[in-house]
């Protein structure tokens, strides 16, 4: 019985997942590019989660440098990402849609961009409620050209979360446990069965997420998560990583640089890790950040390159897609990052226009089903470092939205 609901349960994950990839956060624009969500003054920490009354900050380039008027919208959410039934008057004190105003030509860049940002909270917008936030850019005939998620929280209540190698005896070498629990001394808490909902996600992407995870065991002021099988996550492996802060020089992983009509990295070609043994290599987790050492202001003279990779097979994966994967894109699998098998050479290929900076990536395999395997080029350990965020909502009863009561992180540590 126990075998059939986890079966069970990884079909439903998988199916979250495709749900995922095929509806929310569907880029429309291939001009748009280098989307951050960001905290102030704190770029490089990636989390688009913050406490209520921290700011965030969203910036994308448009690469037809034509100064268009782009208008945001934010709008709150369930704990399950669905429209919530408050107006949005009843979260936001001003306006849910302005256009944005903070735009700015790049300068002596091969690749002409426009670069747009706008800060949320701001003056005009201003949120009262804790919760999901959709953050949706609209364009001048109020299509949507990409969406992105943020959470705002209460800091009511205190989240640990601790990750140790899974207890599955069949994965114990691939798979990470993840357990929590939640101190709640400061908010009574009457049904925590019903009205309490928990999310775990690793390394802010977000369709890895498990959701509705009930408590373990209920004390009085604290819920405990000490799961060992619904919790459990794939290691996965270190992110690989290239740098491109020197556009005209080889630098970190890149093998030669051509000038065309933008600037050409070629990165040395990958092969697959998952017979290999685990090797730490520090990472940022999937993440990118950008910068240029060429000129002095990054978001309007770092340039573009035309970044080629290339992932060496001994033969061609039979009904498999090969797609490199990475925050740089949301952790989507879209045609811009498909790779294309070059038989000459038994290699995956593709070329992606990226801003200059640091970058991490990986590769992802997705069959015919639509199954999305992180694991099959790059393997997984347990021993790898990974982040993980626990998200605690709390819907009183009578209540009438999900409010986010706490958010806690935490990293594996091969000690334990």
């Amino acid at each position: 019985m126990a075998y059939i609901l986890i079966l069970l349960f990884t079909m439903i994950r998988n199916i979250f997942i495709l749900l995922f990839f095929l509806a929310i956060n569907q880029i429309i624009s291939q001009n748009i590019k280098t989307i951050q969500l960001r905290q102030v003054n704190n770029l490089n920490n990636f989390s688009p989660i913050v406490s209520l009354g921290n700011v965030l900050e969203l910036s994308f380039d448009d690469l037809d440098a034509d100064n268009k008027e782009y208008t945001y919208k934010i709008e709150h959410m369930t704990h399950d990402w669905k429209p919530s039934n408050m107006t949005s008057n009843q979260y936001i004190n001003g306006f849910e849609q302005n256009t944005i105003i903070n735009v700015t030509n790049s300068f002596n860049t091969l690749q002409p961009y426009t670069h747009y940002s706008v800060k949320l909270p701001n003056e005009n917008t201003i949120i009262t409620k804790s919760g999901n936030y959709l953050i949706s850019i609209l364009n001048e005939d109020y299509e949507v050209v990409f969406t992105r998620r943020c959470i705002f929280y209460e800091n009511i209540s205190t989240v640990g979360v601790s990750v140790i190698r899974s207890r599955n005896t069949s994965k114990n070498k691939q798979e990470q446990t993840v357990q929590f629990l939640v101190n709640h001394s400061n908010l009574p808490i009457n049904n925590p069965s019903q009205e309490v909902k928990s999310v775990l996600i690793q390394n802010y992407d977000w369709s890895t997420a498990i959701s509705n995870i009930p408590p373990l065991f209920i004390k009085p002021q604290q819920l405990i998560y000490n799961h060992t099988q619904i919790t459990n996550f794939s290691g996965n492996n270190e992110f690989l990583n290239f740098d491109t802060k020197y556009a005209r020089n080889t630098s970190l992983n890149i093998s030669k640089v051509e000038r065309n009509e933008v600037y050409n990295s070629y990165l040395f070609t990958d092969e697959s890790r998952a017979d290999r043994p685990y090797t730490y290599n520090p990472d940022i987790n999937g993440q990118f950040v950008i910068k240029t050492l060429d000129a002095q202001e990054t978001n309007t003279e770092a340039d573009y390159t035309l970044v080629h990779f290339s992932l060496f097979v001994e033969e061609e994966y039979t009904n498999e897609e090969v797609y490199v994967y990475g925050a740089f894109n949301n952790f989507e699998l879209r045609k811009e990052n498909k790779m294309t098998y070059n038989s000459s050479n038994n290699t995956y290929e593709t070329a992606i226009l990226l801003k200059q900076g640091f970058y991490n990536y990986s590769y992802a395999v997705i069959n015919n089903s639509k199954e999305v395997n992180l694991s099959k080029v790059d393997g997984s350990f347990f021993q790898t470092e990974n982040e993980y965020t626990a998200i605690i909502y709390y819907t009183p009863f009578g209540g009438f939205y999900d409010r986010v009561i706490g958010v806690g992180n935490g990293y594996f540590n091969q000690n334990r």
